[in-house]
């Protein structure tokens, strides 16, 4: 996935996110039960309500040439109950070292929509194949600093299935319950400032067991938990 301005700034100060402290913790209540069924997601992403994104700021202005990509939200349909599919990138990729992040990545030319894009790069870097994948809709762009326009694609995977991870670039592959994440008491909100004195960025985490997930990651699942409790 692109690089974010939240993630470019904290490598430039050598920052490392784990580290900050929790500023607060936003509080919303979980969702109730009847809202992580996978028949109750189709009908929410086919007919969303009217509803306020939090993330990603608007950057069209500063960046008015972007470019496509597109990542996955891989809802799995467990018998125990629905979770997010999440990837551990490798260490040594020059952007997005060893972060957690959604399957995905540019598009490329014979892409036909953000669909395709994120399916093929889903397939190439977790070998998720797309006929276990409903396609149920789409989150709001994320705008990168890196000039990338990023659409989160949401599927509900049918288990089983086999997934091989792209050595280069993909280190560990996990899944966490969605009741977990869509819970505002799991959701930090951590800060820091700018260089320069030119102001402070704030951004979500979601720490969960070992895993660390935050920055544009944890945007598109905050977007997510609105849409579905607006």
């Amino acid at each position: 996935m692109p690089f974010s301005f939240l993630e470019s700034v904290l490598v430039k100060l050598h920052l490392d996110p784990q580290r900050l402290p929790v500023d607060a913790i936003a509080g919303e209540a979980a969702l109730p039960p009847e809202r992580l069924q996978a028949a109750w997601l189709r009908r929410r992403l086919a007919h969303p309500p009217a509803w306020e994104p939090e993330l990603p700021q608007d950057l069209r202005e500063r960046l008015p040439k972007l470019r496509r990509a597109a990542v996955l939200v891989p809802i799995v349909q467990r018998p125990e109950g629905l979770t997010i599919l999440l990837t551990q990138r490798t260490a040594h990729l020059n952007n997005h070292a060893g972060q957690v992040s959604f399957p995905g990545g540019s598009a490329e030319e014979l892409d036909s929509s953000a669909i395709e894009t994120a399916l093929r790069e889903t397939e190439e870097e977790i070998g998720l194949n797309r006929r276990h994948v409903e396609i149920v809709g789409v989150l709001p762009d994320h705008i990168t600093a890196s000039s990338y326009l990023v659409t989160p694609v949401v599927g509900l995977v049918t288990p089983p299935f086999d997934l091989v991870a792209e050595s280069n670039e993909v280190a560990e592959i996990f899944e966490v319950p969605l009741a977990f994440l869509m819970n505002g008491l799991h959701h930090q909100r951590m800060s820091f400032d700018l260089p320069e004195g030119t102001g402070r960025r704030s951004f979500y985490a979601m720490p969960y067991e070992r895993f660390f997930i935050w920055g544009a990651t944890a945007g598109m699942l905050r977007n997510l938990f609105h849409l579905l409790r607006a």
